[in-house]
């Protein structure tokens, strides 16, 4: 899919050490990401780095892809704290519910998106200990979205066409 960023939402789209999320229609964030072996500083590291980008960019979600990173490894906030998870794998999901997404890697850009009501998560926490997580609401599409990236689909891949449309992200005030 070709996408026109708008001229008013082109400075959203700039990558810089202030700004260090990949941006659609990086190649990073077309290809499957590698699995983990192990939990190792160097993974720690950059979960930590994912935190804190994912915080200054006022996100519920991010992949390691979107660091330029192709590892499976996501952070999910759905307002609590930051949770890492390494090589994780939806093991069971029920419902569908439509709500709309947007994504750092396509700030300003936001559509209609079908996902699973709720969903079971196998993975490894970033002390290498494995998880069991049963995520419903915004979790639960959190969560999805973020593993999609782990598999190089982008929200753009499920959205509504219908609803496709451009806002200025309310987080993004001091960028304009």
């Amino acid at each position: 899919m070709d996408i026109l960023v708008p001229e008013e939402y082109k400075p959203l789209w700039v990558q810089n050490d202030d700004r260090p999320v990949v941006k659609y229609p990086a190649e990073v964030l077309r290809k499957p990401a590698k699995q983990v072996d192990r939990v190792t500083k160097a993974t720690r590291i950059l979960i930590d780095r994912m935190k804190a980008v994912m915080k200054r960019a006022n996100g519920i979600g991010i992949a390691a892809p979107q660091l330029g990173v192709s590892e499976r490894v996501i952070i999910i906030a759905d307002g609590k704290r930051p949770l890492a998870l390494v090589n994780p794998v939806i093991t069971k999901s029920q419902g569908a519910v439509i709500a709309e997404e947007g994504c750092l890697s396509l700030p300003g850009l936001y559509g209609d998106v079908q996902r699973n009501a709720s969903v079971d998560v196998e993975a490894v926490d970033e002390d290498g200990r494995t998880v069991k997580l049963r995520l419903e609401g915004l979790a639960a599409r959190c969560v999805q979205h973020e593993i999609d990236h782990l598999d190089g689909i982008l929200f753009i891949d499920r959205v509504d066409m219908a609803t496709l449309h451009w806002d200025w992200p309310a987080s993004a005030e001091a960028v304009k």
